[in-house]
């Protein structure tokens, strides 16, 4: 007779560990305890910022972008009570391809109705009142329509977590049979270890590309603390914009001189400066605001300046967690942890900058074709914006290899919103659903079979409150 099998794990430690709890409800409790922390701590946060340092209200904001995420976890205590019962129906099945899509299939179906349940929501921002057409009867009554798009978001972190489980799979397969038959080359292991910094910088070129000429594309929070990094004049921001819209045009008169002159008279330049009929084209002096007129000296003010900014973000945030096992090497550790990550948003903050300087004043009027004029014009309008989306994110290899996976996945959702409207018919919310429940069904039975596939902190978050 056989030996029963015996559980040789060791048990949960913690607040989290829930014995005198039912083993099936334990996943449903945790996922509910942490969704319910993910939205509130945040918040209590602001207040507490609030009320410490009244005259800095920026300060309360600065925190959101990295705690807002965690919706997705929320969203697990609606998924968890479905899915644990359907897979104990499960467990009689005998083949493990049946068990893997019984786990699948519970997980779909658990995920589309918990989010038609988050569906449920009238939000204001997605309900609009239509006034009666012209010609219509005097009594007809206005019409209230409604919009999907309210949990975009979330379906965008699901479907990027699913890619993400999705194409590692298959490229651990390909690498162990390369691997097996001594044909690992140069070119795959460069890619395997250049992935992560592609995907961040393709993403945040992107997001920084919608902030600066398509701000509605991102989430207020989102882009109200890129508008903080940033820390420049919106003036200059909306004078690029209407370079790109076409609106303001070097060497001739459009009426936009007083855009920029109200800037000059502040900062006590020429007045003609901010005229693009007289001064072609805007000069860089005042990109660089209080900086002075050179464009590396602008870009060495702006680093220290960004890497103080990050380190009063950075700094309080890793001594706390320090102080859960307080000792010197901790202290060490989240000091030198602050200081990496400072140095990493603020060499992404001085390259965007210099991006921008390098393509309207020192690569291109250097370049052949057209007048001059033409040459400032081309440049304003995207590519010297272009040029510091596409430098910017490289100051990701800063950053250790495992903070890089999670900052380019945390990323790459809001790239994508980017490019897919935050509203939508209603009539349309059902594909929204279809693929949030396929690709919540695809990280959460790869956590079931395979969690160290589910990469990140939140495959580590995601296995903890799923295990028994």
């Amino acid at each position: 007779m056989p030996m029963p099998a015996v559980d040789v794990r060791p048990a949960r430690k913690g607040p989290l560990r829930l014995d005198p709890i039912p083993e099936i409800l334990r996943p449903l409790i945790r996922a509910y305890l942490l969704g319910y922390a993910s939205a509130v701590a945040p918040r209590l946060l602001t207040l507490v910022l609030q009320h410490v340092a009244k005259r800095k209200k920026k300060l309360a904001n600065q925190l959101a972008p990295d705690l807002e995420d965690s919706s997705f976890v929320s969203s697990a205590a609606h998924i968890e009570p479905l899915k644990s019962i359907l897979e104990k129906t499960a467990r009689g099945l005998s083949k493990a391809g049946r068990l893997r899509l019984a786990r699948w299939l519970s997980t779909f179906l658990a995920a589309w109705f918990g989010l038609r349940l988050l569906h449920s929501y009238e939000g204001r921002a997605y309900t609009e009142t239509v006034p009666p057409k012209e010609g219509s009867a005097q009594n007809t009554e206005t019409q209230t329509v409604k919009f999907a798009g309210r949990t975009m978001d979330l379906t965008l972190f699901a479907v990027t977590r699913a890619l993400d489980v999705l194409v590692g799979d298959l490229w651990a397969r390909h690498k162990a049979r390369r691997l097996a038959s001594n044909r690992w080359s140069k070119a795959e292991r460069f890619l395997s270890k250049f992935v992560d910094p592609l995907v961040f910088a393709a993403s945040s070129g992107l997001v920084m590309w919608a902030w600066f000429y398509h701000p509605s594309r991102l989430p207020r929070s989102y882009n109200k603390w890129i508008t903080s990094a940033a820390s420049v004049d919106l003036r200059l921001i909306e004078a690029l914009r209407r370079c790109h819209s076409g609106e303001f045009q070097y060497g001739k008169e459009t009426g936009q001189a007083h855009l920029l002159q109200g800037m000059c008279v502040d900062y006590e330049w020429p007045l003609a400066w901010g005229d693009p009929a007289v001064v072609v084209p805007i000069p860089c002096q005042m990109v660089h605001m209080s900086s002075g007129p050179s464009c590396e000296y602008h870009a060495a003010s702006r680093f220290f300046r960004a890497w103080k900014w990050s380190m009063a973000t950075y700094l309080p945030l890793t001594l706390a967690l320090a102080l859960r096992n307080p000792s010197r090497k901790a202290l060490r550790r989240a000091i030198i942890s602050s200081c990496r990550s400072s140095s990493f948003l603020a060499t992404f903050i001085t390259l965007f900058y210099y991006g921008v300087c390098l393509s309207r004043t020192r690569v291109g009027p250097r370049l052949p074709g057209g007048t001059a004029i033409e040459r400032h014009q081309i440049m304003d309008s995207g590519i010297c914006v272009g040029t510091g989306c596409l430098l910017c994110g490289w100051s990701i290899m800063i950053e250790t290899e495992s903070r890089r996976k999670d900052i380019a996945l945390f990323v790459a959702p809001r790239a994508l919103a980017t490019i897919l409207p935050r509203r939508y018919s209603l009539d349309k919310e059902w594909r929204e659903r279809l693929v949030f429940a396929a690709s919540t069904a695809v990280v959460f039975t790869c956590v079931a079979e395979n969690p160290d596939r589910v990469r990140g902190v939140f495959g580590k978050l995601l296995k903890m409150v799923l295990s028994k």
